[in-house]
């Protein structure tokens, strides 16, 4: 369909993301400027891409008035990996996109934080069952931000869309 095409041409990268090393795709990430430069540091990505860990490191220029972390660059440092480590595992057949997220503050974020995504088979089975039909998958996925005592700075809930392309119905 034209809007199926129109779709997969808004989103050339996708198409090579499955076959980039995930090593080369963290140090891509870690250069990439706006996680330069707001402290967002992709620790570990695992060959699978079904798991993942992000620091955010706190220096000088990513605090806000009161000295602890934006609000804003604690959501980015979960921004896209749910949507990304889907889009490995679920492969070229499907659509993946964020759709909405909303973050609880619990306390202040100072020094390094840190989150983890982690992907399991089981959730893949559900969710290409769910989506075997043609019809769109909401999903909420959900992160602790943890501070370096393990105390939640911050949860933070990301909803993911989830289509077979119209070729693949």
């Amino acid at each position: 369909s034209v809007r199926g095409r129109m779709l997969n041409s808004l989103i050339p990268f996708q198409r090579l993301l499955p076959a980039m090393k995930a090593s080369v795709f963290r140090h891509g990430m870690n250069l990439w400027p706006p996680y330069l430069f707001a402290g967002i540091h992709v620790t570990a990505i695992s060959d699978d891409y079904r798991h993942i860990r992000v620091e955010l490191r706190q220096r000088f220029w990513n605090v806000n008035y009161v000295r602890t972390h934006f609000g804003g660059n604690l959501f980015s440092m979960t921004d896209p990996f749910w949507m990304l480590s889907l889009l490995h595992n679920l492969g070229a057949k499907y659509f993946v996109w964020d759709k909405a997220g909303s973050i609880e503050f619990i306390k202040p974020g100072k020094g390094v934080v840190f989150t983890e995504f982690k992907l399991d088979q089981a959730m893949i089975d559900q969710l290409t069952a769910q989506a075997a039909g043609g019809e769109k998958v909401l999903h909420w996925f959900e992160n602790e931000i943890l501070d370096a005592r393990g105390d939640v700075v911050a949860r933070v809930r990301k909803q993911v869309y989830i289509r077979l392309k119209p070729d693949q119905r």
